[in-house]
Formats: structure tokens, sequence, C-alpha cells
């Protein structure tokens, strides 16, 4: 089954749902599962490989539009290709991000936080080398003492968006 790129907002909080995650009760093993699992769903509209048509990616800091509160994101980057002339020679996809991102309480464990940091994007096939690429991310997030810490966190905040990226 596929999406169409403008629901996957709403198809990532159903699918989060599914996984028991909800304001104020979010353990970020159960947003994890809930993302594995949306990032294999197939979207249709955007773009294929070669212009970077799906990628995830997993972000963490204290940014000034959640309140400067410590957070961890985890996204997935769409090039979408409608509303575009592709016979402009300057033509480009629009990139949209659907991101989940859980804001935590302060802790002295996060003082370095405020350089953040991110995984990359990865833009592996859906399928196989997908899930290989989030277990490797995974592993990153287990060995950083800092995410580790921050992943074992109960999340005081979660929200779900699409929004158009940079």
């Amino acid at each position: 089954m596929s999406i169409s790129w403008r629901s996957t907002a709403a198809a990532f909080e159903q699918i989060l749902g599914r996984h028991g995650v909800a304001a104020g009760d979010c353990t970020m093993e159960a947003a994890w599962a809930a993302f594995e699992e949306f990032v294999q769903v197939p979207v249709e509209g955007i773009e294929g490989p070669e212009d970077d048509g799906d990628a995830f990616i997993v972000e963490w800091g204290v940014w000034d539009w959640n309140g400067n509160r410590p957070a961890l994101s985890l996204g997935r980057l769409l090039a979408v290709n409608e509303d575009a002339d592709r016979q402009d020679p300057l033509w480009q996809p629009q990139y949209w991000k659907v991101e989940f991102q859980a804001s935590f309480a302060e802790d002295p464990a996060w003082a370095d936080l405020h350089i953040g940091g991110d995984s990359g994007f990865d833009d592996a096939a859906i399928g196989r080398p997908r899930a290989d690429a989030l277990a490797a991310t995974r592993r990153f997030i287990d060995q950083d003492p800092l995410l580790s810490a921050m992943w074992r966190s109960p999340a005081i905040d979660i929200e779900v968006t699409l929004d158009r990226a940079g």
C-alpha cells in the first residue's frame, strides 16, 4: 500500500498511535518502532533516488522553535515533483519533511546538547536496504552516550509535522 505525499503526516500519526505513542505517554523505543514502519511505506508523488526522492534522518539539539528544550527528531525527507515545469533548466523538486519531534525536560546530562547534530540523510531503498540503514542508525544512537541517555528519557512533548524543507 502506498500513500500520497500530502497524507504522510497523518499516516505517520496513525502508525505512532498503533505503537502506543501519544502526548504524555511516549517512549523513544515505541516512536522508533513506528518510524521504522513509516519509512518503509511507499510514497506517491515524489522523485526517484537520482533526486534524493526519499530519505530519513535523525537530528538532536536545542532549538528556538521548540522553546529551547532538548529534542530528538525523526524525519523523512521527500522530493515532491508536482506543480513544476520540468522543461525549465533550473527545475528542482520541492523538498518536504515529515517529522516526529520529541522534547525532553532539562537535565544536566544535556549540557553539551546545544551543539546538536544529525545522523545524515540516508536514502537507502525501501525494503531490506532501508531496514539495514535504520539498524545502523540505531546502533549509532545506542553507542553515543548523550543520545542513548536521551533515548531512555521520557518525552514531555511530541509533535508530528509536514513542512517544506529549506
